[in-house]
């Protein structure tokens, strides 16, 4: 295929909102729409509404494809390949991403996790630049893991679902139960930002940046860092979301990982800490560019290395000519 003539095309499916975009083969949007993440049949229906227009404005798309919440089946062998699975968001159980947009789009298509696509925007354009093996975690409703490993998202079986491990309780949250549908007091049942909220009764951005909610929540999250250090011996760990906004929160879980890990292994004594752990700097469209890039290497086979960066500002409008994305 002559890559002069890519039309590539990529949705972030997040809880909240569905990002689509078409961007061409040195990663300019061409057309960009922000769809609210409703009812599957309302929210799928407005992307395919998207895509189609496209399509019969701009021509055939390379490729496409999807970084989504999950969990995901992303084993061609399953029987539910392609399908959201035991997700909490209530109407999504059970939908099939790949098999709606692959009727409605004729063109070779890749799923992965949303923080997978969102991993591979930060090794291009952000805090993993450089780098071939970092983890990405976001913070928010849920807790996600995305893991890059020589340079390309990891999967194996199925995608990580490091949010769900169990952790020694932090001090003074030993009754808290825990909200996670499946797991009760497991990670994203503990940390997640509903969870704050259920567990102090208001939002975590309205605590006082000295309530002891925050310490806990740093413990938890040292926790999740330090199991990926010694399973991964990532080059860095990047945490992102909604929770990590509080003011301090990457120093409190730097000195809480330092506390975990104890002193063990040269290696990890000598790892700089501000460095380690990170914020992202790919800004908040990562994850639609790390899903364009996905599309690019599936057309190409390679990653798009060449691309160049100016953050675009997501709107509602249906399209924003001529913009780089992030």
């Amino acid at each position: 295929m002559q890559n002069d003539n890519l039309l590539l095309g990529a949705v972030e499916a997040g809880g909240t909102k569905f990002l689509c975009g078409i961007a061409d083969r040195d990663g300019r949007i061409i057309r960009q729409q922000r769809i609210p993440t409703t009812l599957p049949a309302d929210t799928l229906a407005a992307a395919s509404r998207f895509f189609v227009q496209a399509g019969a404005d701009l021509g055939p798309l390379s490729a496409f494809s999807i970084g989504s919440f999950g969990p995901l089946s992303l084993n061609p062998v399953a029987g539910d390949y392609g399908r959201i699975t035991s997700t909490p968001k209530v109407g999504w159980q059970d939908v099939d991403l790949l098999g709606h947009f692959s009727q409605m789009i004729d063109a070779p298509m890749a799923l992965d996790t949303d923080v997978n696509c969102a991993a591979v925007g930060e090794r291009l354009f952000g805090s993993g630049q450089g780098l071939d093996t970092f983890c990405y975690v976001t913070v928010g409703t849920g807790i996600g893991v995305g893991l890059l490993i020589d340079g390309a998202p990891h999967g194996g079986a199925n995608h990580p679902e490091a949010g769900h491990i169990r952790l020694p309780r932090a001090a003074g949250d030993e009754l808290f139960p825990g909200i996670c549908p499946f797991h009760g007091d497991c990670l994203e049942g503990l940390a997640c930002g509903p969870a704050m909220r259920a567990r102090w009764g208001v939002p975590g951005e309205q605590l006082p940046i000295d309530h002891p909610g925050w310490e806990i929540e740093a413990d938890y999250l040292a926790g999740l860092c330090a199991t990926l250090t010694y399973v991964v011996r990532p080059d860095r760990i990047i945490i992102g979301g909604g929770v990590m906004e509080s003011p301090g929160m990457y120093e409190r879980v730097r000195t809480a990982l330092t506390a975990k890990l104890a002193g063990y292994d040269t290696s990890m004594r000598a790892l700089e800490m501000n460095d380690y752990v990170v914020a992202p700097t790919a800004g908040a469209s990562a994850g639609l560019t790390g899903a364009l890039a996905l599309a690019y290497r599936t057309a190409i086979r390679q990653w798009p290395m060449h691309w160049s960066v100016e953050l675009p500002s997501f709107s509602n409008q249906s399209s924003l000519s001529g913009a780089a994305f992030a």
